[in-house]
C-alpha cells in the first residue's frame, strides 16, 4: 500500500515568458498530432433541443441514430459557427500559437473528406501554420461535431465519418513515417483509440525505442466504458508518458479499472504507477478539474497547481477548455531546453483560459508573455 504524498505548488515570483525564439524554440514538426479531424458546428441552443436529443452538459458522445437530424436541425434553427475542430487538432493548433514560431512546429494526421468542410480544415491548418498530412476519403463526408452549448458549458456530439476511416497504410507511406522519425513529442486524444489504435501502437512503441515522448488523454468517459475501447487503451498504457484527463475521465477510468479510489489524487497516482515500457522516463499523470486545482502526478508525489481565475463574466463557452490546455502544456513539454513542470501547466492553464474567453478552439491575437 501507496502512502500518497500530496503538495501544494507555490509559484515563484520571476517572469516568465513563452514567446521568446532561439535556442528554446523546438524544431520543425517536433509535435506531431494523430486524431480525428472534425468541422464543428457550434450554437447556443435551449433546454428543450438538449432533452430532445438527450444530452447532457459538460459531455461528449459519438453520434447514433437519433442524432442524425440534429445537424441539419442546428444550422436551419440557430445561428452556427463553424469552426475547425478534432480534439487533437485543436490542441496541435494551440501549441504551435503558443509558441509563435516562423517555421511550423507541429504536425497533424488524420482522416478527413474531399468536401467543403476538409477545405475549411486545410485552410484554418495553413493559417495556424500547422503541417497536415491528412488522408482523403473521397467516399465519405469529412467529419462534424455538434457543439451545443447553453449558459458557457457545452455538450458534443460527434459524427466521426470520415474521421473513423482513418487507415494504418497512410501513417506508413514514407513522407508520412517521415513526420513520425522528425517528431520529439507525439500526442492522441483517446477518441482516436475508436478509429485506429494500431496506429497509435505502432507509433507509441516507436516512441518507446526511440526515447521520445508519447502522450495520451482519456477524453471521455466512454472510451473506458465501452470495452474494446478500454482494452486498446491499457494496450497504449505501458507506452504513455504523459496521461491527461479530466476529473470525470479519471473518475470513470478508475471504476474501469476496478479501483476503488476516493479522489482524483488517487486516481492520479495509481494511473502514474502503472507497468511502464521505457523505465527511463517516470510516467506524469496530469488531470484537470475545470477551475479548481490542476493535478500533477510523476515520481510517488501529487502536486496540486491551482488555477488562475477567469471571471464568469468572461466565459463565452468551455468547448476547447481542456485541448487548449493540452496545447499549452505541449508548448512547453517540446521545447529543446527542459522545462519545469510547472511552467508546462502554467502554460496550459493561460491556453485554456484563452479559449474559454471566445467561442469554440480560436486563437486570437498573440500569447501574452506570462
Amino acid at each position: 500500500h501507496h502512502t500518497l504524498h500530496t503538495t501544494h505548488y507555490t509559484p515563484h515570483t520571476t517572469h516568465h515568458t513563452y514567446c521568446t525564439m532561439s535556442a528554446l524554440t523546438p524544431e520543425p514538426g517536433a509535435v506531431l498530432g494523430m486524431g480525428n479531424p472534425l468541422l464543428d458546428i457550434s450554437a447556443v441552443v435551449p433546454q428543450e433541443f438538449l432533452d430532445k436529443y438527450g444530452l447532457q452538459m459538460a459531455n461528449q458522445i459519438l453520434a447514433e441514430e437519433k442524432h442524425a437530424p440534429m445537424f441539419a436541425e442546428m444550422v436551419a434553427n440557430f445561428p452556427v459557427e463553424y469552426i475547425a475542430g478534432g480534439a487533437t487538432q485543436n490542441s496541435i493548433r494551440v501549441c504551435q500559437w503558443m509558441l509563435q514560431a516562423p517555421h511550423s512546429c507541429c504536425g497533424y494526421m488524420g482522416c478527413i473528406g474531399n468536401d467543403e468542410f476538409g477545405e475549411k480544415m486545410k485552410a484554418q491548418a495553413a493559417a495556424d501554420n500547422v503541417t497536415v498530412s491528412y488522408m482523403v476519403d473521397e467516399a465519405t463526408p469529412t467529419g462534424t461535431c455538434a457543439v451545443c452549448v447553453k449558459d458557457s458549458e457545452r455538450s458534443l456530439v460527434a459524427n466521426l465519418a470520415a474521421a473513423n476511416n482513418y487507415k494504418i497504410a497512410h501513417l506508413e507511406k514514407p513522407e508520412n513515417w517521415a513526420l513520425v522519425e522528425a517528431a520529439k513529442v507525439v500526442y492522441s486524444a483517446g477518441f482516436f483509440i475508436t478509429v485506429s489504435p494500431d496506429s497509435m501502437m505502432k507509433v507509441a512503441q516507436h516512441c518507446c525505442e526511440e526515447n521520445k515522448v508519447y502522450c495520451l488523454n482519456l477524453s471521455a468517459p466512454f472510451i473506458v466504458e465501452v470495452p474494446p475501447f478500454l482494452e486498446a487503451l491499457k494496450n497504449l498504457l505501458p507506452y504513455v508518458d504523459y496521461l491527461f484527463g479530466n476529473e470525470t475521465e479519471a473518475m470513470a477510468f478508475s471504476k474501469a479499472m476496478g479501483w476503488d479510489c476516493k479522489d482524483v489524487s488517487e486516481v492520479a497516482a495509481k494511473a502514474a504507477r502503472l507497468p511502464k515500457q521505457n523505465g527511463g522516463r517516470q510516467r506524469t499523470v496530469v488531470f484537470t478539474q475545470g477551475g479548481e486545482d490542476t493535478l500533477v502526478a510523476r515520481d510517488g508525489v501529487v502536486t496540486n497547481y491551482p488555477v488562475p481565475e477567469v471571471k464568469k463574466e468572461e466565459i463565452v463557452d468551455t468547448n476547447g477548455a481542456g485541448d487548449a490546455f493540452v496545447g499549452g502544456f505541449l508548448s512547453q513539454l517540446c521545447r529543446p531546453v527542459a522545462k519545469h513542470i510547472s511552467d508546462m501547466v502554467r502554460a496550459g492553464n493561460y491556453a485554456a483560459s484563452c479559449i474559454i474567453k471566445v467561442s469554440g478552439c480560436k486563437m486570437e491575437g498573440e500569447p501574452i508573455s506570462l
